[in-house]
């Protein structure tokens, strides 16, 4: 289970734009379970999305189907990585740089 923070402004109306997200990236339907979103796309298995305590984090979680191909892998990596952008407002290096640093404190 992986948290990112979510950029200041993106935060309002978040379980839509978890929603809209998945399947602007996805392409595939989004089932609800709870306060949950999940799919499954390529090389996961499941994808689980929901918000953190008081809706300014995204909490992921993932299941890795073991026997993709590298392609499906590439592709899968790569359209998550469009989601968490789309969704937190941080680019992947803002994200790394803020991981870098929660890891320092």
């Amino acid at each position: 289970m992986q948290e990112y923070p979510v950029k200041r402004g993106f935060t309002k109306d978040l379980n839509t734009k978890i929603v809209e997200g998945l399947k602007e990236c996805f392409g595939t339907e989004v089932k609800k379970q709870g306060d949950h979103y999940q799919i499954s796309y390529g090389a996961l298995r499941l994808l689980d999305v929901t918000t953190g305590d008081g809706g300014k984090s995204l909490i992921v979680r993932t299941e890795s189907d073991k026997d993709a191909s590298d392609e499906v892998i590439l592709d899968t990596n790569r359209r998550f990585r469009k989601y968490l952008d789309l969704v937190t407002g941080f680019s992947t290096k803002e994200r790394v740089k803020k991981a870098k640093s929660v890891e320092e404190a």
